[in-house]
């Protein structure tokens, strides 16, 4: 493929993975490139490259090819890295081509790094090396002030050098489905919510532990994401019990219309980059139970209530607040404070960042 000096050519292998922040923040990135370059707003011609087998995007004015055979890391290195020669790379989730220095690349935390024990072995040292050889050679990005602390301090990157482009939440400012709440078998106040794969980072057992500290069948706590019950006990999990509910995967619109019904969203991440579903919550009129950890109080702020990630006293404390809060004037202060901070992150404004920053090394 003959490139052209001013072609930013996006990297798509994340719509062959399932899809997580990561590749929400990929997804929603590339969607608002689309209408930016729908409205002449880009100084660049923008492609959309992806491996065989990829999930297709619904883009209007961003061509999408398919190109070479691989897939995983050796299509980075290979395929994509011989298709955007002469052009500038756009990585979004985490990677791309390690020789290529005319590229933006956004790594989005330095978890590898400061948790090596929630990652295999392999894919600890396969983004040890890569990381450190893109921080090198590409412009990196992330996705807020404290991931730009922490990769300055685990790469050899300076942090002013580091360009932050945020998660927005837009994408759950959609029309609910409230039918998801019955379907469940549930009441509106009724349940906690938890969004997240089951890792050992995303820490669902915190909340499992805090549930059981309350008066058994005053609220059950709903745990979305894709996990498999046999996991439980082997992953430092106490069994769930009758007052948990584990439905899998959810669309969208499903999980805004649990979070429109639930007594609060509990985060209980131990480490965060930045972490979508607060703000998801927000933008959905759902409180935050959040914990301590730094990017989480970064993106929340006031809105907020906290509680050390291993602390299940402090957060079933928390939980019983709320539902002890009959007349609403806890909620609703928290979801005044909660706009606010919705107001300060965007899709379309973090597109325009990592656009400009395209822009610069399409300069040199």
């Amino acid at each position: 493929m003959t490139a052209t000096p001013t072609t930013v050519f996006i990297n798509g292998r994340f719509l062959t993975q399932s899809i997580s922040g990561v590749q929400r923040y990929a997804q929603e990135i590339v969607g608002a490139l689309d209408a930016l370059a729908g409205e002449g707003a880009l100084a660049q011609r923008y492609m959309l490259l992806t491996p065989p087998g990829a999930r297709v995007l619904d883009l209007r004015h961003i061509e999408t090819r398919t190109v070479g055979t691989r897939n995983g890391h050796l299509w980075d290195q290979l395929d994509f890295a011989r298709a955007v020669r002469g052009g500038v790379a756009l990585g979004l989730a985490m990677t791309g081509p390690v020789a290529m220095k005319r590229q933006v690349v956004v790594i989005h935390d330095a978890s590898v790094q400061r948790h090596p024990e929630h990652y295999s072995r392999p894919y600890v040292l396969a983004h040890r090396i890569i990381d450190r050889l893109l921080a090198r050679r590409a412009v990196v990005a992330t996705v807020s002030e404290f991931s730009r602390r922490e990769l300055a301090d685990v790469l050899p990157v300076a942090a002013r050098d580091i360009v932050v482009a945020p998660n927005g939440a837009e994408h759950l400012s959609i029309a609910p489905d409230p039918g998801v709440v019955e379907r469940l078998g549930l009441t509106k106040n009724g349940y906690f919510l938890t969004l997240g794969n089951l890792t050992r980072n995303k820490n669902l057992a915190v909340a499992l532990r805090a549930l059981a500290r309350l008066q058994p069948g005053s609220a059950k706590l709903v745990a979305v994401g894709r996990m498999e019950r046999t996991v439980f006990g082997s992953a430092g999990l106490p069994e769930p019990g009758a007052d948990v509910l584990l439905p899998g995967r959810l669309d969208d619109a499903e999980v805004a219309g649990l979070m429109q019904g639930a007594r609060a969203l509990i985060f209980p991440s131990i480490y965060e980059g930045f972490g979508i579903p607060p703000l998801e919550a927000f933008v959905n009129e759902c409180p935050v139970l959040a914990s301590t950890a730094p990017a989480v109080q970064e993106v929340c702020g006031d809105a907020a209530d906290y509680f050390e990630p291993h602390d299940d006293a402090t957060l079933a404390r928390l939980m019983q607040m709320l539902l002890d809060d009959h007349d609403g004037a806890l909620r609703r202060d928290r979801l005044a404070k909660g706009k606010q901070r919705v107001a300060r992150y965007t899709w379309r404004g973090s597109a325009q960042i990592l656009a400009d920053a395209c822009a610069k090394v399409a300069a040199r």
